[in-house]
């Protein structure tokens, strides 16, 4: 079944999450049309490779073509236009930037598994937990419900506004045809009627001032209280989100809820200005004795100013934090002289914004580093269903400066992966009058001048990240709190999840707690910086993180579709894994993560001795450089081993707990023994393939195999004529040559 597919069937609360990040840049249109031809390119290599980029995006391009001319064919006029609008936005966006489009459709296929995974996983912890709140979707609710009533009551002060305009516009025509009566005319009754109409008018304007600007004072009230508490809440609640989303946690929700309330109150503010403005004009044109006006007005004016300023200030918001497109699934850490994106948007959307609102970026004051690249560019209204007012930095690149001693500069040397710097930016808005300072800032980035750093410089993000909601705590690793367990091995989870497609069950999580502490129960552990990333594993020459992140990228790199097929189950002591195996049929066997060589794997398999006691048989760790010259599926398939006077078997029957070994791995094979074995057909300058068999020996003094990963180059047609001919012992003295040596 394609990862789509499986998309489709997952649960609304997953669902939500998949709508989430299509959008115009790669619409899930394309991802439903074309999901198996999109699945079956390397997305991920193509963001690094321009060349390889440009050749999908065309492929792309053409497939797309190819489905309008058979949607044309069925007359189905809606698709035709959504698939022509697609096609001219998808050529107009990344034809100057074709690695771009590889990114966003390799970061969507990597959201997908990693909620597909998230689906899958019974367990859920503390983190996820919190950001599932119900009383958060209250809130929400809340708050799009008061925005709404506040800009009904804006709505009605206009209406009293006008109201109030009419009013003395008929007071002033009353008043001055009064004035231009005759003497005589001014003692009759009918002037003494005009008087006391007048001055029922007058009674009635002053009560109307005083109502609407008791009306606007009260709006005034609430939308303060407002952005103060619920609004305040929502936004920092999003920006830890966007936190935990960094670090692989589940994709934050949207910014389109905040950025709607954010632009009614800023429209329903500046109404309200405007409303001020015009009581003033009022009160201008006629004043008298106790008039309301002068003596509020300013006051509430001020007021009103300083929450549109409030507004903006806390309007401006990184929505995405700064990233190497090389590096998607690390987020914060930046490699100096190598450019990163980030994008910034304004949560109030006003079309009189549009180009006007130009943005610069820089680097913390220290001073070490500077910012090389465009780092100013001007805010536009996206051309998407959200239209959001932002802007992306794609061209930035962060540079060490020269040493004041003079010389060579620092590039090239040790960074120090626990100091954190900050990307600020910087811009101003004039609008109606007003003039408004903004600045904002990137999450705490890590600077490394050499990719070998990244490791350490991602454990620093995911401890800053997991351990606190300040966004800007710059000497955070001067004293680094502890983290709770029961959260960091959730973050573990997601690490997988994110970056390897299938994330981690309780059974590893505890052997994982287990690693890191003499207890399996991590419930209310507590956990340091320096047990996680600075200090050594028992007996080991690695810690614990240099550890897992060798995992992953062994994962990454050689077993991805066995992991994601969650075949591997990795992380198992030799304890657990002897009393899983101990009661299962002979030639059962389980994978497992070695825990004394970095980046390794090993399977483990019983079998019974003659007398019948239970035999357990472990292969040396199979390495990045081993597994590169052999897929591990095939070492799998054609392992054999010869014991004692047996022939050469493969020992490896059923994946645990009773999975054949065909029926589990079958679909991984590089190919069919029988297939690669034929010679060509053209006699001369035809060879017979060879194949590496793998190959252990056991000697009857041991349950070890003795020589375990030797690979001996050979065809499977050649080796079984010496099965035929030759004993086991002289096959097991050739393999003791020095030749057969790795």
């Amino acid at each position: 079944m394609s990862q789509w597919n499986q998309v489709q069937q997952l649960e609304i609360k997953f669902l939500e999450q998949v709508d989430q990040f299509y959008d115009d840049n790669f619409p899930m249109e394309i991802r439903h049309l074309l999901a198996q031809w999109i699945e079956n390119q390397d997305w991920e290599a193509a963001s690094n490779n321009e060349t390889m980029a440009t050749i999908l995006l065309q492929n792309l391009l053409i497939q797309l073509d190819e489905q309008l001319g058979r949607v044309s064919k069925e007359k189905n006029l809606l698709l035709i236009h959504n698939l022509k609008r697609i096609r001219k936005i998808l050529q107009g966006k990344f034809h100057g930037n074709p690695m771009h489009v590889a990114v966003v459709i390799s970061n969507c296929l990597r959201e997908e598994r990693r909620i597909l995974a998230a689906a899958n996983m019974p367990v859920q912890g503390p983190l996820e937990k919190s950001l599932q709140n119900s009383s958060v979707s209250e809130r929400q609710r809340n708050v799009e419900h008061k925005v709404a009533a506040i800009k009904n009551s804006v709505q009605m002060t206009e209406q009293d506004t006008k109201y109030l305009e009419d009013l003395q516009d008929e007071f002033d025509y009353r008043y001055k045809t009064i004035q231009t009566m005759d003497q005589s005319d001014k003692n009759s009754a009918m002037m003494n009627q005009e008087v006391l109409t007048l001055q029922e008018m007058l009674n009635s304007l002053d009560f109307k001032r005083k109502e609407a600007l008791s009306k606007m004072t009260q709006i005034i009230h609430e939308t303060d209280m407002l952005m103060n508490s619920m609004l305040v809440e929502e936004l920092q609640d999003w920006k830890r989100r966007q936190q935990i989303a960094c670090i692989g946690g589940p994709l934050h929700s949207v910014l389109s809820q905040l950025q709607n309330c954010f632009t009614l109150l800023a429209e329903s503010l500046f109404q309200l200005r405007r409303q001020l403005e015009k009581l003033e004009e009022q009160s201008t044109k006629m004043t008298y004795e106790g008039d309301p006006i002068p003596m509020q007005r300013t006051h509430m004016l001020e007021r009103v100013t300083f929450l549109i300023y409030n507004l903006f200030k806390n309007s401006l918001v990184v929505e995405r934090q700064p990233c190497m497109p090389t590096h998607p699934q690390r987020p914060l850490v930046l490699k100096t002289l190598i450019q990163f994106t980030v994008k910034l948007r304004l949560l109030i959307k006003l079309p009189e914004l549009n180009y006007q609102v130009k943005v610069k970026a820089s680097i913390d004051n220290n001073r070490r580093f500077v910012l090389c690249g465009t780092n100013v560019k001007a805010m536009s209204i996206e051309e998407s269903s959200s239209g959001s007012l932002s802007v992306e930095f794609r061209h930035l690149q962060p540079k060490e400066m020269k040493s004041s001693a003079g010389g060579k500069g620092n590039e090239g040397c040790h960074m120090v992966t626990e100091e954190l710097h900050s990307i600020t930016f910087e811009t101003q808005i004039c609008l109606y009058g007003l003039t408004m300072d903004l600045e904002t800032s990137s999450l705490p980035v890590v600077m490394i001048s050499n990719v070998s750093q990244l490791p350490n410089a991602w454990a620093s993000i995911i401890w800053y990240n997991v351990s606190t909601n300040d966004p800007q705590n710059l000497v955070f690793f001067n004293n680094p709190p502890p983290a709770t367990l029961s959260q960091l091995l959730e973050v573990m989870s997601w690490q997988f999840s994110s970056y390897v497609g299938r994330g981690l069950n309780s059974d590893q999580l505890n052997m994982l707690a287990e690693k890191l502490t003499v207890h399996s129960g991590y419930t209310d552990g507590h956990l340091t910086w320096a047990k996680f990333c600075k200090e050594h594993l028992p007996g080991k020459s690695f810690t614990f993180w240099t550890w897992l992140e060798a995992i992953l990228d062994l994962i990454k790199k050689h077993i991805l579709p066995l992991w994601i097929d969650g075949f591997v189950m990795g992380f198992v002591s030799k304890e657990k894994e002897r009393l899983l195996l101990k009661d299962k049929m002979p030639g059962t066997f389980l994978l497992r993560f070695s825990e004394s060589h970095l980046g390794g794997i090993t399977f483990t398999w019983v079998d019974h001795s003659e007398n019948g006691e239970v035999r357990f048989h472990s292969v040396e760790p199979y390495n990045k450089g081993r597994l590169s010259a052999l897929p591990f599926a095939d070492i799998l398939r054609d392992y054999k081993v010869i014991m004692a006077e047996n022939i050469p078997e493969n020992p490896l029957k059923y994946l645990y707990p009773d999975i054949p070994k065909d029926k589990a791995f079958g679909k991984h094979y590089s190919s069919q023994l029988g297939e690669v074995s034929r010679p060509t057909e053209r006699g001369d300058k035809g060879y017979v393939p060879s194949v590496f068999i793998p190959i252990s020996t056991i000697r009857s003094d041991s349950t070890e195999p003795h020589s375990p990963s030797d690979l001996l180059p050979m065809s499977p047609s050649v080796y079984a004529v010496l099965r035929e001919n030759l004993s086991p012992a002289t096959i097991e003295t050739a393999m003791k040559s020095p030749y057969s040596a790795e």
